[in-house]
């Protein structure tokens, strides 16, 4: 009878998995820093493994699906800001738009005075003149 070698086959088969598994998870952190969008094809190509084996990772699977709705909620936080820094910008621009309007009438006014006084101070002098 043969002698029965089959758990070398076994941690063979266990120290590939690790392998693959801290290649994957280098892979995902590769991608996670450099802010990609993160998906299954994107981490097995990436880790030079198939989708499928992905699939059969729970662990890896549920740091996808964080990883996306962490990329989600900032997307929608940042469209938030967007929107806040939006509407202010336009309610300052709408007063600013007031404020020159005011300004063009004060302007208008201040003319105006000018006008009459410089009208003032002529008729002053042409009556200076006259006597």
């Amino acid at each position: 009878m043969p002698a029965d070698h089959t758990h070398h086959l076994a941690d063979h088969a266990r120290q590939r998995h690790d392998q693959t598994l801290r290649r994957a998870q280098q892979a995902l952190t590769e991608l996670t820093d450099a802010g990609e969008q993160m998906t299954v094809a994107r981490l097995a190509n990436r880790a030079g493994v198939s989708r499928s084996w992905i699939y059969t990772q729970p662990a890896l699977l549920d740091r996808i699906q964080q990883l996306q709705q962490h990329r989600a909620s900032a997307g929608f936080v940042r469209d938030t800001v967007t929107r806040a820094t939006d509407d202010s910008l336009h309610q300052r621009l709408v007063l600013a738009h007031e404020r020159i309007n005011q300004l063009r009438t004060e302007n208008q006014h201040l003319r105006e005075a000018l006008a009459h006084a410089h009208g003032q101070l002529r008729a002053a002098r042409l009556s200076t003149e006259d006597r």
